[in-house]
């Protein structure tokens, strides 16, 4: 039976210590090929101005402008350490000039409706204290005709696969920080029941691995 979800923090990941093991264990799913890059570019978001929403690192995005042409990318965090270690690893990665990082929260979006060729999100939705709000600020950011991917993990994983999960998290402090956000995640009903009440209730929601997936056009 799937546990009741026990809400993660709402206020990002912050102080140094924690931002630099979080950025390692990032680092290593990027290395395992475990990012969310190649469904992206399944999804179509090839092109144009793109939103990421909880950054992070920036890692996600950074491979994104790394494997598509004349795209641009604004990252958006609610936590001033993330936002500073993504501006450095763009940098890294020679991309700053395509990079606007900014400081925000995703239910109220600072930008104007219809700004972007594309949204996406890679393991911030647990986090989102407002999902539904989240959601139409989503659709209100978007192009007639933009997309969005949004993907997390969900509860409902198997024993199998939180335990390998669980063994393959380095560094290995990072690992409790990885129970407290599968607890925190949604099931597909859940998800579902969510996206319904707001402008993504067309959305598809698809079941992966480790977690889910909810994808479309506006």
């Amino acid at each position: 039976m799937t546990k009741p979800r026990i809400p993660e923090t709402d206020q990002g990941i912050v102080g140094q210590v924690t931002v630099t093991q979080y950025d390692l264990m990032q680092r290593g799913f990027r290395e395992k090929g475990w990012l969310e890059t190649p469904a992206l570019l399944r999804h179509g978001i090839t092109c144009g101005q793109a939103l990421e929403i909880g950054p992070g690192p920036g890692y996600l995005g950074l491979e994104w402008l790394k494997q598509t042409e004349k795209t641009t990318l604004v990252g958006l965090d609610i936590s001033p350490d993330m936002q500073a270690l993504a501006r450095r690893n763009a940098q890294a990665y020679q991309v700053a000039p395509r990079t606007d990082y900014r400081l925000g929260n995703c239910d109220a979006i600072p930008c104007e409706d219809g700004s972007f060729d594309a949204v996406f999100t890679s393991g911030s939705l647990h986090e989102w204290a407002n999902p539904r709000g989240a959601f139409d600020e989503i659709w209100r950011v978007l192009k007639p005709g933009g997309k969005y991917l949004i993907a997390d993990l969900r509860r409902d994983m198997s024993a199998l696969i939180r335990g390998f999960m669980w063994l393959s998290v380095r560094p290995t402090a990072m690992r409790p920080g990885l129970l407290t956000s599968v607890g925190a995640a949604y099931t597909l009903q859940e998800l579902r029941q969510l996206a319904a009440g707001t402008k993504l209730k067309g959305c598809e929601i698809s079941v992966e691995t480790v977690g889910l997936t909810v994808a479309g056009v506006k």
